[in-house]
């Protein structure tokens, strides 16, 4: 049996949200105790809330929004890289050889309730080597690709022109870099400029030898 790896962080109010974003609200206007007979919750939200993708609307003057991304991005092979300890992500820590998705684990957002001070982001160099071995989906475990305090987005616009869809506030805490299969699908927002989104890898089990 395949083992399932979730490594998305909760939507819940103690995950910390980006600051001026809308936080995440979770309430139960409808409820059993009341005497419906159900429970019927709703919440509010940014769609950058938590683990989530980027569309092009976010960040460019493309039209192209959430509901238009490719799923085909969002499942496949891909590989975890240990970028952890580093301040840039440069293109020396990217192997020569690269799937289609790279997800980089930094471990510099390790509490999902505290928003990070400070992030490792990605160099335009590690961007050049991913978009020239055709990869179409980077992810990191921090909440942008950029540095926190920047407004042009450099590393957003350079991804965007390579053709390479953003993955962002992954959890890869306990995760050992190496090969997965990837599955990380945005809520389906017409309009949006991005989705939370559910990202779970999934690791074959390896076989045992049997005896004859």
């Amino acid at each position: 049996m395949p083992v399932l790896i979730d490594i998305s962080r909760p939507l819940s109010d103690s995950t910390a949200h980006w600051p001026g974003d809308t936080p995440f609200d979770f309430s139960l206007p409808t409820r059993r105790e009341s005497g419906n007979g159900i429970n019927v919750g709703a919440f509010k939200a940014s769609t950058h809330f938590g683990t989530h993708l980027d569309a092009p609307f976010h960040f460019t003057d493309s039209t192209r929004t959430i509901d238009q991304l490719d799923l085909a991005v969002c499942y496949g092979e891909a590989l975890i890289v240990d970028a952890c300890g580093q301040s840039l992500i440069g293109p020396e820590l990217l192997p020569d050889v690269l799937p289609k998705r790279v997800l980089l684990k930094t471990d510099a957002w390790l509490s999902s309730g505290e928003f990070p001070i400070s992030i490792p982001a990605l160099s335009l160099g590690a961007v050049h080597k991913l978009a020239a071995q055709s990869v179409t989906l980077v992810g990191l475990d921090v909440p942008s690709v950029d540095e926190l305090d920047s407004h042009d987005l450099p590393i957003h616009h350079a991804l965007y022109r390579a053709g390479i869809t953003i993955l962002e506030s992954l959890f890869l805490k306990n995760v050992t870099p190496g090969i997965y299969l990837l599955a990380a699908f945005p809520l389906l927002i017409r309009g949006g400029d991005a989705a939370p989104t559910r990202a779970v890898l999934i690791q074959q089990e390896t076989k045992k030898p049997t005896a004859d």
